[in-house]
């Protein structure tokens, strides 16, 4: 059932074309149940019925005598009038409620964004709703108090913190961290709880300068430390590591260190003085011993011609010092300045001439003797005996003397071996030249028949090539030992 219709025209009737089907001018609002109100009632009041005559007189005068259409328009302008006091009414009851409602969903809040501070006017019921509205969005370790979700109220603080990655130095080891704090201080402060020791190492900027990833500190007093000595600035507000060091007119190198820690709760910063330098070192070269061929020495002999001397290495470092100590060196060349002078030692080739011949011994006195013996017997009568004695002492006195100056002394080679060698046959000399008990040269050694090294050879061909080789050139192959022995 419609609640509206326009004034004029039945239930049956047809709007006029164009006028508008909703209730504005021309319309009037009806009770669903108005035709029933007055049926309620068994009899009408004189008032109600005096005014349903009269009405009923209009309606017969109106339809003897329809308006015309100008006043038709006006009635309907009065009549729209009349109905539109009680809407306006009823729409400002409806706006009243609503101020209400919008009231009660209003909220004034306080948001620092790492302590920068706004006052916010928002609609917004959570702590999502607000940053979002706000264009705050958070990463993964970033903080937020309230925490994410949970409900908004009127006159709250919320508080956004963004997270840095800052590599600290704990306890002497480099360990990268995320921080909420707002400066330097107070990340160390955080951290050096239970004994800890916590700094900031402070790197370099583009323009060298040095810097970190948080502000030092938002004011109060700071302690420089630089040069064996320390001072105390006050800083009055916000500042970074390069503020406070102008406050302090401390000058830094491109290579120094700025390091800052925490002691009783204030922030000091250190300065370590670094310094490069180029250092040199130099180191020694050993020489070779080399042997040279000559025929102005027999075979056998020896002699340094060259002494011969060591050379010289020298090493360059580059050197870092941190406050005057060397901290690390990287070697940066190596060069030969002097090269080493080989040891030359010559080794006699030529073969010493054959030894002459011994005088043959005179005649001895016992075989002239005998002789005698043999002439004068000859004249007796005992001749014959005499003779006969003669003849045997006569064989007696032929004989070679003990000790012929062609044998060799009982124990000799033992004893040459000795002084050679200590006794060994395994024995090499420093230079690597001489081997064995004798100490032959390998020239040597080859010269006489032998192969390999003399050292691995037995003691007896030792023993066999040294005699054949004193048999050919004497004793003089063994200079200081053959005169040691009486043998020269």
């Amino acid at each position: 059932m419609s609640f509206f219709k326009r004034k004029g025209t039945t239930a049956d009737e047809t709007p006029a074309t164009g006028a508008p089907d909703t209730p504005a001018e021309g319309v009037e609002a009806l009770a669903p149940d108005a035709a029933d109100a007055g049926a309620m009632n068994d009899e009408p009041a004189p008032a109600q019925n005096a005014a349903g005559e009269a009405a009923m007189a209009q309606d017969a005068d109106a339809a003897a005598h329809p308006p015309s259409r100008r006043n038709r328009r006006e009635g309907r302008r009065s009549a729209g009038r009349r109905r539109l006091v009680p809407a306006l009414a009823a729409f400002s009851a409806l706006v009243l409620v609503g101020g209400v409602v919008v009231a009660t969903q209003h909220r004034s809040v306080a948001l620092d964004v790492d302590g920068e501070v706004h006052e916010v006017s928002t609609f917004a019921r959570d702590i999502d709703a607000l940053l979002e509205a706000e264009g705050v969005e958070l990463a993964e370790h970033d903080l937020v108090v309230p925490g994410p979700g949970e409900a908004l109220s009127d006159g709250a603080e919320v508080v956004v913190r963004t997270a840095h990655e800052v590599e600290f130095v704990v306890d002497g080891e480099y360990r990268t961290m995320w921080t909420t704090a707002l400066t330097a201080t107070e990340a160390l402060q955080t951290l050096a709880t239970g004994g800890r020791s916590v700094s900031l190492t402070a790197s370099r900027s583009s323009d060298g300068r040095p810097a970190l990833d948080l502000p030092l500190l938002t004011g109060g007093p700071v302690t420089i430390a630089a040069d064996g000595e320390e001072r105390t600035v006050e800083v009055p507000g916000e500042a970074d590591i390069t503020g406070v060091l102008r406050l302090a007119e401390v000058e830094l190198s491109d290579t120094d260190r700025v390091a800052v820690n925490v002691n009783d709760e204030e922030p000091v910063v250190t300065i370590t003085r670094v310094e490069t330098a180029q250092d040199t070192r130099t180191e020694s070269i050993d020489h070779d011993t080399v042997e040279r061929e000559t025929d102005d020495l027999f075979v056998g002999e020896t002699r340094v011609a060259e002494e011969g001397s060591e050379g010289e290495r020298t090493y360059t470092s580059r050197q870092v010092l941190i406050d005057g100590e060397v901290e690390s060196a990287k070697l940066m060349d190596v060069e030969v300045t002097t090269e080493p002078t080989d040891r030359v030692i010559e080794v006699g080739t030529a073969q010493r001439p054959a030894p002459e011949p011994e005088p043959e011994p005179e005649p001895s006195s016992g075989s002239e003797s005998g002789d005698s013996g043999s002439s004068s017997g000859s004249g007796g009568s005992g001749s014959s005996d005499s003779g006969s004695d003669g003849s045997g002492s006569e064989d007696s006195g032929s004989d070679d003397p003990p000790g012929d100056s062609g044998g060799v002394p009982d124990g000799v080679w033992s004893q040459l071996a000795q002084c050679e060698s200590g006794g060994d046959p395994t024995a090499v000399s420093p230079s690597g030249t001489y081997h064995g008990l004798y100490q032959f040269s390998v020239a040597t050694w080859q010269s006489v028949g032998g192969s390999g090294l003399p050292s691995e050879a037995s003691p007896a061909e030792q023993t066999q090539r040294a005699q054949a080789l004193q048999a050919r050139s004497g004793w003089g192959q063994w200079p200081a030992c053959a005169a040691s022995l009486g043998l020269l």
